[in-house]
Protein backbone atom coordinates (compact mmCIF):
# COMPACT_ATOMS: atom_id res chain seq x y z
CA UNK A 1 0.00 0.00 0.00
CA UNK A 2 2.80 2.42 0.89
CA UNK A 3 4.50 1.70 -2.43
CA UNK A 4 1.30 2.68 -4.27
CA UNK A 5 1.17 5.99 -2.42
CA UNK A 6 4.86 6.66 -3.10
CA UNK A 7 4.29 5.88 -6.78
CA UNK A 8 1.18 8.05 -6.92
CA UNK A 9 3.03 11.06 -5.52
CA UNK A 10 6.17 10.22 -7.53
CA UNK A 11 8.49 10.23 -4.54
CA UNK A 12 11.21 7.81 -3.46
CA UNK A 13 11.02 7.74 0.33
CA UNK A 14 8.49 7.99 3.11
CA UNK A 15 10.42 10.96 4.50
CA UNK A 16 10.00 12.86 1.23
CA UNK A 17 6.28 12.05 1.20
CA UNK A 18 5.86 13.37 4.74
CA UNK A 19 7.73 16.57 3.84
CA UNK A 20 5.49 17.04 0.79
CA UNK A 21 2.35 16.57 2.91
CA UNK A 22 3.68 19.12 5.41
CA UNK A 23 4.35 21.63 2.63
CA UNK A 24 0.86 21.14 1.18
CA UNK A 25 -0.74 21.65 4.60
CA UNK A 26 1.30 24.75 5.50
CA UNK A 27 0.71 26.35 2.09
CA UNK A 28 -3.03 25.65 2.24
CA UNK A 29 -3.49 26.99 5.74
CA UNK A 30 -1.32 30.03 5.12
CA UNK A 31 -3.07 30.91 1.86
CA UNK A 32 -6.43 30.92 3.66
CA UNK A 33 -4.97 33.00 6.46
CA UNK A 34 -3.37 35.57 4.12
CA UNK A 35 -6.28 36.03 1.73
CA UNK A 36 -8.45 37.98 4.16
CA UNK A 37 -5.84 40.62 5.13
CA UNK A 38 -4.96 41.11 1.46
CA UNK A 39 -8.60 41.71 0.57
CA UNK A 40 -8.94 44.03 3.57
CA UNK A 41 -5.85 45.98 2.47
CA UNK A 42 -7.38 46.39 -0.98
CA UNK A 43 -10.59 47.56 0.73
CA UNK A 44 -12.74 45.30 -1.42
CA UNK A 45 -15.22 44.49 1.35
CA UNK A 46 -16.83 47.89 1.04
CA UNK A 47 -16.64 47.98 -2.76
CA UNK A 48 -18.18 44.60 -3.45
CA UNK A 49 -21.69 44.45 -2.05
CA UNK A 50 -22.58 41.14 -3.68
CA UNK A 51 -21.37 38.46 -1.29
CA UNK A 52 -21.10 35.80 -4.00
CA UNK A 53 -18.78 38.01 -6.05
CA UNK A 54 -16.62 38.63 -3.00
CA UNK A 55 -16.38 34.89 -2.31
CA UNK A 56 -15.45 34.19 -5.93
CA UNK A 57 -12.74 36.86 -5.79
CA UNK A 58 -11.40 35.43 -2.54
CA UNK A 59 -11.25 31.91 -4.00
CA UNK A 60 -9.30 33.17 -7.01
CA UNK A 61 -6.92 35.03 -4.71
CA UNK A 62 -6.47 31.95 -2.52
CA UNK A 63 -5.62 29.87 -5.59
CA UNK A 64 -2.84 32.23 -6.68
CA UNK A 65 -1.48 32.70 -3.17
CA UNK A 66 -1.46 28.91 -2.72
CA UNK A 67 0.54 28.36 -5.90
CA UNK A 68 3.17 30.92 -4.85
CA UNK A 69 3.36 29.57 -1.32
CA UNK A 70 3.82 26.01 -2.56
CA UNK A 71 6.96 27.03 -4.40
CA UNK A 72 8.25 29.20 -1.57
CA UNK A 73 7.63 26.74 1.24
CA UNK A 74 8.64 23.77 -0.92
CA UNK A 75 11.96 25.49 -1.56
CA UNK A 76 12.46 26.06 2.17
CA UNK A 77 11.93 22.33 2.73
CA UNK A 78 14.31 21.38 -0.11
CA UNK A 79 11.59 20.19 -2.49
CA UNK A 80 11.69 22.94 -5.13
CA UNK A 81 11.99 20.53 -8.08
CA UNK A 82 8.97 18.49 -6.96
CA UNK A 83 6.76 21.52 -6.49
CA UNK A 84 8.00 23.22 -9.67
CA UNK A 85 6.95 20.13 -11.63
CA UNK A 86 3.63 20.20 -9.76
CA UNK A 87 3.16 23.87 -10.71
CA UNK A 88 3.91 23.20 -14.35
CA UNK A 89 1.27 20.47 -14.35
CA UNK A 90 -1.31 22.82 -12.82
CA UNK A 91 -0.47 25.60 -15.29
CA UNK A 92 -0.75 23.17 -18.20
CA UNK A 93 -4.19 22.08 -17.00
CA UNK A 94 -5.35 25.68 -17.05
CA UNK A 95 -3.56 26.30 -20.37
CA UNK A 96 -1.62 29.12 -18.71
CA UNK A 97 1.88 27.80 -19.28
CA UNK A 98 1.54 27.80 -23.07
CA UNK A 99 0.08 31.32 -23.04
CA UNK A 100 2.84 32.56 -20.77
CA UNK A 101 5.57 30.94 -22.87
CA UNK A 102 4.12 32.36 -26.11
CA UNK A 103 3.89 35.85 -24.56
CA UNK A 104 7.52 35.68 -23.46
CA UNK A 105 8.60 34.61 -26.97
CA UNK A 106 6.58 37.41 -28.59
CA UNK A 107 8.12 40.06 -26.32
CA UNK A 108 11.70 39.03 -27.13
Amino acid sequence: MLNKILTLFKVNTLRQLIVIFIVFSIAGSLSLYLSNPILDALNLNSLIEIKLLFIALRLILIFFIYQCLLLLIGTMFGQFRYFWNFEKKILNRFKLLKRFASNVRNNE
